[in-house]
């Protein structure tokens, strides 16, 4: 544990809709941290827009996901402004949910806690997670793949903090 870092107990990953990534995301991560010794880390997951609001992660997504062993839980639901105060770090799918969560922040403070979750990645060099929405089921598993690699980064993160 390093002393000049804060230390994340909280994360909040950030996509559109709150049905696709971001879910699984917050799903992956959970599986990675509650097989390490960081599992009272909060992980939670919202979308920049609320019209998903209430539902179930998108069924193709989740399909992918349990072939993978993930449980896809959760309900959609829209970042809110105590998201802000209450997250450690706060993870965005892609460049444009990015800028989404910079307007929203009330303050500098909230600010410094938005990051790109692929800064995170360690074998993969995308820069945003895709949006698999209106693709095939390829594009689901890449997303997968991503996700994984940039919660087994964000677990080495944690480490060092």
């Amino acid at each position: 544990m390093n002393p000049t870092k804060p230390k994340i107990q909280s994360i909040l990953f950030v996509c559109w809709g709150n049905i696709c990534r971001s879910p699984s995301a917050e799903n992956v991560m959970r599986q990675i941290l509650e097989n390490s010794e960081l599992n009272d880390v909060l992980c939670d997951s919202a979308g920049t827009i609320s019209a998903h609001q209430g539902n179930p992660p998108d069924p193709r997504m989740t399909a992918a996901g349990k072939r993978r062993g993930l449980p896809m839980t959760g309900r959609a639901r829209g970042v809110t402004q105590s998201d802000f105060e209450r997250f450690d770090l706060i993870l965005a799918m892609d460049r444009s949910n990015l800028e989404d969560l910079k307007h929203m922040a009330p303050n500098d403070a909230a600010q410094a806690k938005i990051r790109l979750f692929c800064d995170f990645c360690r074998t993969r060099d995308a820069k945003e997670v895709p949006d698999p929405y209106y693709g095939g089921a390829h594009g689901f598993e890449r997303v997968l793949d991503l996700l994984e690699d940039g919660c087994e980064g964000i677990l080495e993160h944690l480490k060092d903090c």
